[in-house]
This record gives structure tokens, C-alpha cells and sequence, in this order.
């Protein structure tokens, strides 16, 4: 885990993703989806770091749509980000795999966001 490259603006799991060789993250100006990135377009214009940071709690846009993301940031928004990367390295030492370049991670599989949540605090489904 790259814990330094932390969480993306959308929620995902920088600090885990398999193509952090080629991306530095959100706010690198690296990053190769930066300009058709809705939640980055989005964030920047309202002020805030991170979806997560933004009042409209119940927001959907861009990569919120998946469940995923939409479950990490509901994580960081109550627990904080510290907490979601404590989680995050948690799991990943228990084996508890992030999605890799042609294969779906464990948190891939969750369509209702407070059964992620049960998983990110557990590691267990």
C-alpha cells in the first residue's frame, strides 16, 4: 500500500490501485483522466478536496455512481479518511484484495454501500 498517494477525490483507493505506477492521484496534475473527471471538476469548483468533503451528501455524479467509490466516501465522510486508509491497510495485510488490472478486488462485488462499509470495517463479508 502507497498510503502517501491516499484517497482519490471520488473515493477510490489510490493508495491501493495497481496503476499508481502511472498515476500520482488526483491532485498530482499527473493524473491521465484529469480533464474528463467530473467528481475532480466538481470538487475543485465547490472548494472541496474530496467528495467526501462536499456538503451534498447525496450526490451521484461521475465515479459516485459506482458502488465503490460511493461506499468509500460515505466511509471517510463519517469516519474521516485516516480511518477508511487504517481499514484499507487492515484488509489488505488480511489478504483482502483491491482491484488489479483484469481482475475484480473484493470490494468490487458490493452493490448496497453500508454492506461495503460492514466489509471495510471487518474485512470479513
Amino acid at each position: 500500500m502507497k498510503r502517501e498517494l491516499g484517497i482519490a477525490r471520488c473515493g477510490l483507493a489510490c493508495c491501493l490501485c495497481s496503476e499508481n505506477t502511472v498515476c500520482a492521484g488526483c491532485d498530482s496534475g499527473d493524473c491521465p483522466d484529469k480533464e474528463e473527471c467530473v467528481n475532480r471538476a466538481c470538487s475543485l469548483g465547490r472548494g472541496a478536496a474530496h467528495c467526501f468533503d462536499c456538503p451534498e451528501e447525496a450526490c451521484r455524479k461521475g465515479m459516485l455512481q459506482k458502488s465503490k467509490p460511493y461506499g468509500f466516501t460515505l466511509f471517510a465522510r463519517r469516519y474521516g479518511e485516516q480511518a477508511l486508509l487504517d481499514c484499507l491497510e487492515q484488509n489488505e495485510q488480511k489478504g483482502v484484495v483491491y482491484h488489479r488490472q483484469g481482475i475484480l478486488g473484493d470490494y468490487d462485488e458490493f452493490e448496497d454501500p453500508e454492506e461495503l462499509i460492514r466489509f471495510l470495517q471487518t474485512g470479513k463479508e
